[in-house]
């Protein structure tokens, strides 16, 4: 039976795109070369982090984070979601006033944060280094699973019943009406949603997705060592540079009592291979904050792909002239698990054409289609 819907990639976008449409009622069919929560899903912090680097940025980060938190009473233990909130952490003055402006920016959009001076963030995390100027905690960020979340997605959310999975088949092309499969069967659905993140370039080749390769490091168990998950306030530079390599201090204290240590940002390059030159920049860096840091023990560091679009926004809503008929969830970079329930409502309201909950005008992909019909 053709399905209502065929999602190509079965990552915490692609889980949250088939459960919102199953939801309506759509038979969905999930496609995926690999497995459930695999790429980048796998490979990253799985942060829920409001950011306000853009109005747009804010809106979706904001919108998302509240349909998580809702969602949160029925995920399990082994989805690891923790309300744990997120501390921006100042170094020294300058940031320190870049703080005092991000809660004068948060406060006003009603977002619950608080500033906390040099001797109140000592209080709040006597782990940091104690030259630290100050911070902004953010009250209801949390981190997750997110693997294990698209799972239940999948398998355990409301209208199940009309998902139907198929692992292990890659798709080699898309079309309006659907796709064909690396051993040449085509599988016909309404709808086809590309939401495969970096994989999507293999599909329509024009699409404006570039990787952005980071590192991550988790450490032996080290219960209450950290109580935020703490990032430093340079990160947002550090998230949108546009070439190099760059780093920024980002850590989580997991549920297991786990560090999860981050972050490195490097473009031009495909290697999944840990670059030890910029783990060791990494840690290095964490280390100015975290002085404990080198004395924790290493257990396992691994590399994962960000897709990144020019204007840090995903790509929600029609291929247009990238894919005339197709639809698309992909170029998350690095909120993809933060905004992948807001992007689902967003996709979802577009296909059924319901009412959609915030604009999704800033985030369709005829913002980059009109620049390829015209240059």
């Amino acid at each position: 039976m053709t399905a209502d819907a065929l999602i190509v990639g079965a990552g915490i976008v692609g889980a949250a795109c088939a459960a919102e449409l199953a939801a309506f009622g759509m038979r969905v069919e999930v496609v995926d070369e690999q497995g459930i929560g695999g790429g980048a899903t796998a490979a990253g912090m799985g942060h829920i982090v409001v950011m306000n680097d853009s109005p747009a940025e804010f809106t979706l980060s904001h919108y998302s984070r509240d349909l998580w938190l809702a969602l949160a009473p029925q995920l399990r233990m082994r989805d690891a979601f923790a309300c744990c909130g997120t501390l921006w952490v100042a170094a020294d003055d300058e940031e320190w006033q870049a703080a005092r402006a991000m809660h004068a920016a948060f406060e006003a959009q009603g977002v619950s944060a608080q500033l906390l001076d040099a001797s109140e963030l000592r209080s709040c995390e006597p782990a940091l280094a104690q030259s630290m100027a100050g911070g902004l905690r953010i009250e209801h960020d949390s981190i997750v699973y997110a693997p294990t979340v698209a799972e239940w997605l999948i398998t355990q959310s409301s209208g199940v019943e009309n998902i139907r999975v198929r692992l292990g088949a890659r798709v080699t092309a898309i079309r309006a009406g659907g796709v064909t499969l690396a051993d040449g069967e085509r599988i016909s659905a309404a709808h086809v949603i590309v939401a495969n993140g970096l994989g999507a370039r293999q599909l329509l080749g024009s699409l404006p997705l570039q990787p952005k390769k980071g590192h991550l490091l988790i450490t032996d168990r080290y219960p209450d060592l950290i109580r935020h998950q703490l990032l430093e306030l340079g990160y947002i530079k550090s998230a949108h540079h546009a070439a190099g390599t760059s780093v920024a201090f980002n850590a989580q204290p997991r549920p297991t009592g786990q560090l999860l240590i981050g972050s490195s940002r490097q473009f031009d390059t495909t290697d999944s291979a840990v670059d030890m030159p910029v783990l060791a920049q990494m840690l290095r860096r964490a280390a100015q904050y975290l002085p404990v840091l080198p004395t924790l023990n290493g257990i396992r560091a691994w590399t994962g792909f960000r897709a990144a679009s020019p204007d840090g926004l995903p790509l929600i809503g029609p291929a247009g002239d990238f894919a005339p008929g197709v639809w698309l969830a992909v170029g998350h970079e690095g909120l993809g698990v933060t905004t992948s329930l807001a992007s689902a409502k967003l996709l979802a309201a577009q296909i059924t054409g319901s009412a959609a909950p915030i604009p999704v005008e800033p985030y369709l992909p005829v913002r980059f289609a009109q620049k390829v019909v015209h240059d």
